[in-house]
């Protein structure tokens, strides 16, 4: 097992390009679909990806449901659903580390050794960034320490803004 700083990478760019055992896909709650890394997860994937979805009954925000990959290079989707931003008095921070815990123990259950996140929430859901990407890297961190499994955990991040918030987050030692 390498240095947790060896473990978490930063990537800017498209999240259904990269080739590692488990992306994780910002969902809505009825897993069918829908706008930003969602749609495109969709659309690279193919229409089983929308056929598997349907067969899992959804997904309550918070968690997360796997599917195969189809035409991805990854091999699996997980599905994480997290919350849409009210404030931050309803729990939100609660649910949203439970989306990033759920979707690595999930990898972690099925024997990934890579796994790629995208800033969950914080598109139409409206979470404020740089509190999202403290809490992604603060469970993902806690959650490596526990696991030596997965040997990679990338941040996948639509432009450079994005990657820097998270390589801040990550240069901050052990908050929390």
């Amino acid at each position: 097992m390498g240095a947790l700083d060896d473990r978490i990478r930063i990537h800017t760019g498209d999240i259904t390009r990269l080739s590692v055992d488990a992306i994780v896909n910002a969902a809505n709650s009825s897993l069918l679909g829908g706008g930003g890394v969602d749609g495109a997860i969709h659309r690279a994937a193919g229409p089983e990806l929308a056929a598997e979805c349907r067969t899992l009954n959804g997904c309550e925000t918070g968690d997360a449901k796997l599917t195969r990959g189809y035409r991805l290079p990854a091999r699996y989707v997980i599905h994480a659903v997290g919350p849409v931003w009210q404030g931050g008095g309803l729990g939100e921070a609660k649910l949203l580390a439970s989306c990033y815990r759920r979707s690595l123990e999930i990898a972690s259950d099925q024997g990934c050794l890579t796994i790629a996140f995208p800033a969950i929430s914080t598109g139409i859901y409206g979470y404020p960034k740089d509190e999202a990407t403290g809490i992604a890297v603060h469970t993902v961190t806690d959650f490596l320490r526990q696991d030596p499994q997965l040997e990679t955990v990338t941040f996948c991040c639509f432009d450079e803004r994005l990657a820097e918030l998270y390589r801040r987050a990550v240069a901050v030692p052990g908050e929390g």
